[in-house]
């Protein structure tokens, strides 16, 4: 069964929100059975202009990466998110 991957792009308006949604977002990725394959704010941008912390998190399945972001205890992580941050994001089956 093919991988299912999560890939965000936040911009960062507010430091201590994203620090307290990522302090409280990574125990509830592992719970869900991911694991995070890269994040940071230093990707080589060679298109477009969007600026932000770049994540991409690996799971089983597409199916799991879905599950893992409509839980609830995600869902409640992404509303501390959402008071200090701008996200693009997107969940996409590997080959």
């Amino acid at each position: 069964m093919p991988k299912g991957y999560l890939v965000a792009n936040i911009r960062v308006n507010d430091p201590e929100v994203f620090k307290k949604f990522s302090q409280t977002a990574l125990p509830i990725i592992e719970q869900y059975g991911g694991k995070i394959l890269a994040r940071g704010p230093h990707a080589d941008r060679h298109e477009g202009n969007v600026a932000g912390v770049v994540t991409m998190l690996e799971f089983e399945s597409k199916e799991a990466a879905e599950t893992f972001y409509f839980s609830d205890d995600y869902q409640a992580a992404k509303a501390i998110r959402d008071t200090g941050c701008d996200t693009d994001l997107m969940i996409i089956e590997g080959l």
